[in-house]
């Protein structure tokens, strides 16, 4: 192979690799988007209850599940809205957190949210929470098996909620990675050679490789270079093409 034709061999192995990275951010931006529609009308809800003279309660965040209805399914396997501590009048800690149920039909998640309970669920330690808790726009976590929602390996995907400038909460969706995988992994396997999606500690998400499968930790390894996804806690790990004399 003459020089010219393996430079532009390189150059459309590098132009999948963009689009590969383009489609994961793309999925990605497909919950995120969800999430930001729910932040604003969970905001609003609040504003309304507030400006009606009462701070707001568990029955004001019913409101807000036609619209988690309509977002659960294809992608998004589980979204609600997590209220901060002492947000609300009748429930210190609470979760309006619904997803699919066997049947189809949309199931809410029950939790023991009584903090004398020695089974009290302390959502503010998880990283979904804290992230959006302490600044960050967006926050993507996982994988992981998911033991109190899907007990599937799923991501969850986190934004902050705030009302004049002070956080009220988070809006979060639960994605299988099963889902994810099968929306990204179509991209990653027009790349000529090995590739996988991992997330910021290692852990792979997608892969076209059985030498790290999903769920398996990724420590680096010579002849593969790692790409950023868009600004997503994530990276699309590919070998790098052997060069053609």
């Amino acid at each position: 192979m003459n020089g010219t034709m393996a430079t532009k061999v390189e150059d459309e192995a590098g132009a999948t690799v963009t689009r590969a990275c383009r489609a994961v951010s793309d999925t990605a931006e497909q919950v995120f988007r969800a999430l930001r529609e729910l932040r604003v009308a969970a905001a609003e809800q609040v504003r309304l209850v507030r400006r009606a003279g009462r701070e707001p309660a568990t029955a004001d965040l019913a409101a807000l599940r036609p619209m988690l209805f309509g977002h659960l399914g294809a992608l998004i396997a589980g979204i609600g809205f997590i209220a901060a501590p002492g947000l609300l009048s009748d429930a210190p800690w609470y979760l309006e957190w619904w997803q699919d149920g066997p049947s189809g039909a949309p199931v809410q998640l029950l939790r023991d949210l009584n903090p004398a309970s020695s089974a009290f669920y302390d959502y503010t330690h998880w990283d979904w929470f804290a992230g959006p808790h302490s600044g960050a726009e967006r926050t993507v976590c996982g994988p992981y098996v998911d033991y109190l929602c899907t007990d599937e390996y799923s991501l969850t995907l986190s934004v902050p909620v705030l009302v004049e400038g002070a956080f009220i909460g988070v809006a979060a969706a639960d994605v299988l990675v099963r889902s994810f995988e099968g929306a990204v992994i179509p991209s990653l396997r027009r790349i000529p050679a090995p590739a996988l999606l991992v997330n910021a500690s290692g852990r792979v998400v997608a892969s076209t490789t059985s030498r790290w499968l999903a769920g398996s930790v990724y420590r680096g390894a010579a002849g593969f270079t790692a790409h950023p996804c868009g600004d997503l806690p994530l990276r699309l790990v590919a070998a790098e093409l052997p060069h053609a004399s």
